[in-house]
């Protein structure tokens, strides 16, 4: 059992639990105007991980056909015949129930939201079946972090512009770097009837529609410090953070992918660290 829980662990890849992470921790920081208890730290960081899991475990058993199919997924864990699809959605759905008790935990607005995000995060699975958008519904799946984490900590100001707009601007980076991601997908896509941005306008203007999408995400960075009134440690992570992304879009071009890993997963998690850093030092200095 332990060494299934360890080779689960290893395919959702829970580590890349931080993409999401630190965009929770700012809406948090900011919602509480300093420090969150904490236990509400606790508990959002237990909806985040918990949630993630059940989305990644559910995506694998879901898709777990057309891994097998595809040459660059055929090794993963269900198609390799090291787990189970029983098992894994077994995984899943104790992940749900843990998602559901944080949410419980945090306050009553927290969990009857939980099946809105629920419906969103699974239901993403399904997307590439029927919609080249399916990288946008992910990306909404995302932007549930600093939303669902200021909803945490400040619920009686809900209607705050702040959450929303670093949505929006999580929606809109995630978007642009899955459409990225699905490059290498593209002739597998195609042969499969399976949709995607690439496979429906070809390689060379997904890459153009990535870059508008990361266009967005950063003009949304930019309204949240015209909002929220911030200063210059944050919108020095803006900047930041918009170099990161014409760098990720500088190794990857039309007819040479080799470096899509290292944009997607490396290059994300840096601008990840970037806006929590960022956000949280601009927080306590100007205190």
């Amino acid at each position: 059992m332990l060494r299934k829980i360890a080779t689960i662990f290893e395919m959702i890849k829970v580590q890349h639990s931080l993409f999401a992470l630190p965009w929770a921790f700012v809406a948090a920081f900011y919602a509480a105007n300093g420090m969150p208890p904490w236990d509400k730290v606790g508990w959002i960081l237990l909806a985040m991980v918990s949630a993630r899991s059940a989305a990644m475990a559910f995506n694998r058993a879901v898709d777990a056909r057309i891994d097998a199919e595809n040459p660059r997924t055929k090794n993963r864990a269900i198609p390799a015949g090291r787990l189970t699809t029983s098992f894994t959605l077994a995984f899943a759905v104790a992940m749900v129930g843990l998602l559901v008790f944080s949410a419980w935990k945090l306050n009553p607005l927290c969990l009857k939201l939980c099946p809105i995000a629920l419906a969103v995060t699974l239901g993403y699975s399904f997307t590439k079946r029927f919609t080249a958008l399916c990288h946008f519904v992910l990306g909404l799946s995302l932007a549930a972090a600093p939303i669902g984490a200021w909803l945490a900590i400040a619920p009686e100001r809900a209607d705050a512009p702040l959450p929303y707009l670093l949505g929006a601007a999580v929606m809109f980076w995630i978007a642009g770097a899955d459409i990225l991601y699905a490059c290498e997908d593209f002739e597998f896509d195609r042969a499969k009837r399976l949709h995607s941005v690439p496979a429906a306008l070809g390689i060379r203007p997904a890459l153009g529609v990535s870059v508008a999408c990361h266009v967005v995400a950063v003009a949304a960075l930019v309204a949240v410090g015209v909002t929220a009134h911030l200063g210059t440690w944050y919108y020095g992570s803006v900047g930041a953070i918009a170099a990161l992304l014409v760098y990720e879009h500088a190794i990857v071009k039309p007819d040479d992918l080799r470096r899509v890993n290292q944009a997607f997963f490396h290059v994300n998690a840096v601008v990840s660290a970037v806006i929590l850093a960022g956000s949280l030092l601009d927080l306590f200095t100007r205190r």
